[in-house]
């Protein structure tokens, strides 16, 4: 189940794989997906399992087909780093160009992937606005009314009756949202944590990701890590 959320006005779906829907404008937008980090890590002797982007883009494509969006929006760090689109598998790379058939692909460029999508089809745009929203990588610091974000790849941490657990997440005061990471292997910042604080003068909504519902937690029920 998806969580309805109100974004400087702009209603907008959290959806329960960590993507956002602009029902108005039929988008799907999607942030850090940080393909080819387990390559990335290879590389550098720290063997994690390969098939991060694989995972990655399945989970893409179940988005695309439940959605059938007009635009699909990628928010940054969509590669794990400069090389990254230069190792994608050919089958991936396929697999990726096919989701641009009756859709424009858009990329915001990222910190870890400034030089784009290399071959991949799609257009590259440090910004953009939509809807009356401003759709960027990286979050501007203090109040920025309307923007939607990546970057902090935020989670939560909740106390239930079995114990807490720590979930990737949405986070959003209505004025503004930041997306969790949809990569498979991205990490997590605790929304608690300080670099949070300058983007939210009021205590902020998490939309917490469960298997297939999207929880909203309060402020006050969420914990540091």
């Amino acid at each position: 189940m998806s969580l309805q959320v109100v974004i400087a006005g702009v209603e907008a779906v959290c959806r329960p794989a960590g993507s956002l829907w602009l029902e108005d404008v039929r988008a799907l937008i999607v942030a850090d997906l940080h393909l080819e980090k387990g390559s990335a890590y290879a590389a550098r002797g720290q063997m994690l399992p390969p098939f991060d982007t694989r995972e990655t883009v399945g989970r893409l494509e179940r988005e695309v087909a439940a959605t059938a969006p007009r635009l699909l929006i990628f928010l940054g760090d969509s590669f794990h780093d400069r090389g990254a689109a230069g190792r994608l598998g050919a089958d991936e790379a396929a697999r990726i160009s096919a989701l641009a058939r009756g859709r424009t692909l858009i990329w915001v460029t990222g910190n870890h992937d400034e030089d784009g999508p290399g071959r991949l089809p799609g257009e590259v745009v440090e910004s953009l606005t939509l809807a009356g929203l401003s759709l960027v990588h990286e979050p501007r610091s203090g109040p920025s009314r309307g923007e939607v974000a990546g970057h902090l790849h935020p989670c939560a941490k909740v106390r239930g009756g079995g114990g807490a657990v720590r979930r990737r997440c949405f986070i959003s005061d209505g004025e503004r949202l930041v997306l969790p990471a949809f990569g498979a292997l991205a990490g997590g910042l605790n929304v608690r944590d300080a670099a949070f604080k300058p983007l939210f003068p009021r205590h902020p909504l998490a939309g917490v990701l469960g298997r297939a519902k999207v929880h909203p937690i309060g402020w006050a029920a969420l914990e540091n890590d």
